[in-house]
């Protein structure tokens, strides 16, 4: 039986083991943490939303991305390091903007996003996993009339696409979702699209873990990943081993057929010695978690909302609320920001003052492996400079696999993802039509 290894054990990964392994593969998680869904996946926003496929990188953003400089509450914060390789990203970054490549980009996004949630839905159905699911669709609200003007043609972009994305007036909005009537007369326009959803992505994936176990799939835990050994000789690039070093052991070889790499914004650090270059930078992202209110539980919203003037998603959690976004790219610092915190709070207090239980909050962040498009990297690896669509049939590795650069959409993206990349591996096409790497080399 064909043995794979899937490195990293977040959304993307776990789910990668499962479709991998219900295709008949012998697989084998390798992590660094004591369990799945430890880092990016353990606070995220919790929505699953083909409706936010509008990338950060769009002919709006340079503008506001001056205007937001030296804002420490900024939605979107950039700090100026001397980072050859932020200030490379940021230039990709900037070209990405153009409304050409926007607008390709949103067509990416949205079609993967579709594929996705369609195999989520479908995996639910299959196994009958619980993970505080809410299946009241997402929308997008807006007290700027300057951002509601702005999401018009986008919406209407998604809809030919065929994501079920609408304008809807303030009165129906606020029949969707009673919790915004205390500002209802804030509000300028809405938007919403009734088969996005949203759940609990860390439990999700800890109890997708467990399934995977029971299905014979192997987790090494404490487990740092330190390089992939790669076959000089080969006709083609191929890794015959990595060396791994399990906590309080020395290093040893691990050894598979295939490799799937899934290690977010870490992915970078391990392809880089192989002359691999992924055009990933960390962005970190920031949530808080809230106690509903007991006494007024229908004052905080039940269904999923964006909050598109200030950057931040908001899911109903069992009694809690999860209210995340924003980001900061300062590498790959973890220190947790007071400022950005409380701009958080302040503005979920604007919205909910009565819905939650203020000082309940647990902040937390998390590094968002971006692409400049804000497209993922999903398929075969190659040499060289590394993009959604590149093929570089010389340099392309036999085995080892990319589905990592989700940024702020690796929930949304998982299970489409992750069944994805196990068709590639059987040498099947997806049904979507995404950009992959090296399809068909």
């Amino acid at each position: 039986m064909t043995h794979i290894a899937v490195l990293g054990a977040g959304v993307v990964g776990v789910t990668s083991a499962w479709y991998l392994r219900q295709a008949g593969y012998d697989v084998t998680v390798i992590e660094r943490e004591t369990a799945a869904g430890m880092q990016t996946s353990f606070a995220n926003g919790g929505q699953i939303s083909v409706s936010h496929a509008t990338p950060w990188a769009n002919p709006s953003t340079p503008m506001k991305a001056l205007k937001w400089l030296f804002r420490e509450d900024a939605p979107l914060l950039y700090r100026l390091r001397a980072d050859k390789a932020q200030l490379k990203w940021a230039m990709q970054f900037l070209q990405e903007c153009r409304a050409e490549r926007a607008d390709a980009n949103l067509v990416q996004m949205v079609r993967l996003g579709l594929y996705s949630r369609e195999a989520l839905q479908q995996l639910r159905a299959d196994i009958g996993i619980d993970y505080e699911q809410q299946t009241r669709g997402i929308m997008h609200f807006y007290t700027n009339q300057v951002e509601f003007d702005a999401a018009i043609a986008p919406t209407e972009r998604m809809q030919e696409l065929g994501c079920e994305r609408y304008v809807i007036d303030i009165n129906n909005a606020i029949s969707l979702e009673p919790a915004l009537y205390p500002i209802a007369h804030k509000l300028k326009g809405a938007t919403y699209t009734s088969r996005d959803e949203s759940g609990n992505a860390h439990v999700f994936t800890q109890r997708l873990a467990q399934r995977c176990i029971d299905a014979g799939v192997k987790f090494l835990y404490d487990t740092d990943i330190l390089t992939l050994n790669t076959d000089a000789h080969s006709a083609r690039p191929h890794v015959h081993s990595m060396t791994i070093r399990p906590k309080g052991k020395n290093a040893q070889t691990f050894s598979a057929d295939d490799y799937v790499l899934a290690l977010g914004s870490y992915s970078v650090l391990l392809m880089k010695p192989l002359n691999i270059h992924l055009p990933i930078f960390p962005a970190k992202g920031y949530s808080a978690t809230y106690q509903v209110n007991p006494r007024a539980p229908h004052l905080a919203p039940f269904v999923s909302l964006i909050d598109d003037e200030f950057k931040l998603v908001t899911s109903r959690l069992g009694d809690k609320l999860r209210v995340a976004g924003t980001a900061e790219f300062n590498g790959y610092n973890m220190d947790l920001n007071s400022t950005r915190c409380a701009a958080i709070t302040r503005r979920v207090q604007q919205l909910f003052p009565k819905g939650i239980i203020a000082n309940s909050m647990q902040y937390w962040t998390g590094l968002r492996p971006m692409t400049p498009s804000n497209v993922p990297l999903i398929g075969r690896a190659h040499h060289g400079q590394v993009r959604h669509g590149s093929v570089n049939t010389n340099a392309s590795f036999d085995n080892l696999w990319l589905n990592t650069g989700h940024g702020t959409l690796g929930w949304t993206h998982a299970c489409g993802s992750a069944k994805a990349i196990s068709l590639l591996i059987q040498g099947e096409t997806p049904q979507v039509d995404f950009d992959f790497i090296g399809l068909g080399t």
